[in-house]
């Protein structure tokens, strides 16, 4: 996609320039994200560090063809169902051959889905009859499917839960560590990295922690065995770990010793113009840690199940030459498989999606952090084209969003304090480039994350605990999903986010071109303000322009200019060109082109969007 750049020499005139050239369309797509324990469950209890029978749980099955339908419907692509894989939990399943898992190296009752214990089956929490579990979530992916949504679920390469111990692998297939030489703390086929000579002690809790909130359990002793010691999931090499460390994983090896040596190939450079094709061939016939070889098996046993992507968790924190083998074998296996990553880094960006062979990134500490300090009023508009330049060669694979398992709620106190501040951000997010957008569940419909579960802080839905997501609750109305107990608000930015959805997926000019105008009226506009943000797209024949206004208090009134670049390549003449909303349909005005500059009256309420077609 093509952003607007500003030539030197029209700077140094004190003019703006648009820089305008073609782009190959892109499909768009819609991320939805479900914390799938919470979805379905109708408990209002919400009682901090509640039980599975307090607080209840939400199921596979309660993933009717109506919910799903009403999800498509909301204007989603895919859905991605978070906590999917066998993590560690409380509740106790001996009778189902589940060994118990110690709370004091769990996090919450519930379990963090990224402490997975068992890569080859799923969370038993999650179905109605534990000895049929993955029979019920082969049913979900069907469902999904026929809803017509693609489904997501995740992998987590860089980390396993402490006690990781798969009773469901197929045969032949040998668990994280079985075959490890646990008197090294390092060799290239271990799966993790060991302290040989010490036994792991558990942190010293801080903050008036306590597992399971102080309650007494007859495996919270004070002790977890493990010896040797391994390191921990975010790298700590020491036996006794800090409370703030991610205590209850261990980190995977991946043949890189602790000096930090790759005991692997590294990709050529010349890669980063290469095909998936091109680097499965590279792999085929070389010798690759253990551990990738794991990975590689856990992922090809799901997409033969039927999922039809990853979200993968942490996936800097992994070398880059193992996502060029591990991808390069999904995507022979399913070209178009859905591959998300979390990565932070800016400067690994490109390197994770050309040679590690990403789909796409979280676009986070660039567009996400931006546009949540204009949300919370301390940002400017005018930060944001320097960020989608920076990003214009790469800009499909940067996935966009406003909330996500890890983020705090818009409606949070601590956020926005209003979900409705999340409207213009929204529009902005969805339209400015062909990237994936991603909504949490109940995003649409304003949770504010205000329960208090138990561990962890209220702002975030949780994820380590039994709970109930009221705004969503509401949503589901006993099962029939049909918003039936929203609130009129509530309805209305439910409405709000199926529609401008549905347009980004259809309209398009969202899959072509991209122009900032923002730049060009903060130069050239009296009365538009830092508080507005403007752009235009098209592709063939639709010509879109976008603005927003961010101001939660105050209408923004001005006369919105169109360069000369856009004019030209739009085709346009000096005439008049009617102008209509595309959101709401109720708005139109006249844009006014003479000596090859367009302008159109724009009047925005606070927090008001028009997404307009040029007629």
């Amino acid at each position: 996609m093509v952003f607007c750049t500003f030539a030197c020499e029209e700077e140094k005139k004190g003019k703006q320039a648009v820089a305008v050239q073609p782009k190959v369309k892109k499909e768009k797509y819609v991320v939805y994200q479900v914390f799938t324990r919470l979805f379905g469950n109708t408990n209002t209890t919400n009682k901090p560090w509640g039980t599975i029978e307090e607080n209840g749980v939400g199921k596979f099955n309660d993933f009717t063809d109506k919910a799903l339908q009403e999800i498509k419907e909301l204007g989603v692509t895919h859905i991605w169902y978070t906590g999917v894989p066998h993590h560690n939990v409380i509740t106790d399943y001996t009778e189902y051959g589940i060994g118990n898992d110690d709370p004091e190296v769990v996090k919450g009752r519930a379990g963090s889905p990224y402490a997975v214990k068992d890569y080859y089956n799923v969370n038993p929490d999650l179905a109605e009859n534990v000895e049929n579990r993955l029979t019920e979530f082969k049913a979900l992916i069907e469902r999904s499917h026929k809803a017509g949504l693609k489904v997501i679920i995740d992998i987590v390469p860089n980390h396993v839960a402490r006690n990781y111990k798969s009773i469901s692998s197929p045969d032949g297939v040998k668990d994280f560590g079985e075959t490890d030489d646990t008197s090294l703390t390092y060799h290239v086929n271990n799966n993790f990295y060991y302290n040989p000579k010490d036994s792991f002690k558990l942190p010293k809790w801080e903050h008036n922690y306590l597992p399971l909130g102080g309650e007494k359990h007859p495996l919270v002793d004070g002790f977890f065995d493990e010896s040797p010691a391994k390191w921990t999931g975010n790298g700590s090499r020491a036996s006794q770990p800090n409370m703030g460390d991610w205590y209850e994983t261990v980190k995977v090896n991946y043949g890189i010793s602790p000096e930090g040596n790759k005991d692997f190939d590294e990709l050529p450079d010349r890669f980063k113009n290469e095909n998936y094709k091109a680097h499965y061939e590279f792999w085929k016939n070389k010798n690759v840690p253990n551990s990738w070889v794991k990975f590689k098996d856990i992922a090809l046993y799901w997409l033969e199940m039927g999922v039809d992507g990853f979200r993968y968790d942490m996936a800097e924190m992994v070398p880059v030459e193992f996502w060029s083998y591990m991808n390069s074998h999904i995507k022979m296996k399913n070209p178009d498989a859905f591959l998300l990553a979390e990565v932070y880094n800016p400067s690994l960006y490109r390197d994770y999606i050309k040679k590690g062979k990403m789909d796409y990134l979280y676009d986070k500490v660039q567009l996400y952090d931006t546009i949540k300090h204009i949300m919370q009023g301390h940002g400017k508009t005018d930060n944001l084209p320097a960020i989608l330049e920076d990003l214009k060669d790469i800009e499909h694979h940067m996935l966009h969003f406003l909330e996500n398992h890890d983020e705090q709620r818009i409606a949070s106190p601590d956020f926005a304090g209003n979900a409705d501040k999340g409207k213009p951000a929204m529009v902005v997010s969805a339209t400015t480039t062909t990237a994936p957008t991603m909504i949490y569940f109940g995003q649409e419909v304003g949770e504010d994350g205000s329960e208090d579960a138990g561990f962890g802080d209220p702002t975030r839905t949780t994820i380590f605990d039994y709970a109930g997501v009221p705004a969503h609750q509401r949503w589901m109305n006993n099962m029939q999903f049909d918003g039936g107990q929203l609130s009129n608000k509530e309805k209305d930015l439910r409405d709000f986010y199926k529609r401008l959805l549905n347009l980004s997926l259809k309209n398009a000019a969202f899959k072509g071109n991209y122009a900032d105008i923002h730049a060009f009226n903060r130069a050239e506009t009296n009365d538009y303000s830092d508080k507005v943000y403007a752009f235009v797209r098209w592709e063939g024949s639709e010509r879109v322009i976008v603005v927003s206004n961010f101001d939660s208090n105050n209408k923004q009134s001005f006369q919105l200019k169109i360069p000369s670049e856009i004019v030209k390549t739009w085709g346009l003449k000096n005439e008049s060109y009617r102008v209509v909303d595309q959101l709401y349909d109720d708005f139109s005005a006249t844009l006014e082109v003479h000596n090859n500059i367009g302008v159109v009256p724009i009047t925005l309420s606070p927090l008001e969007s028009l997404i307009l077609s040029v007629k």
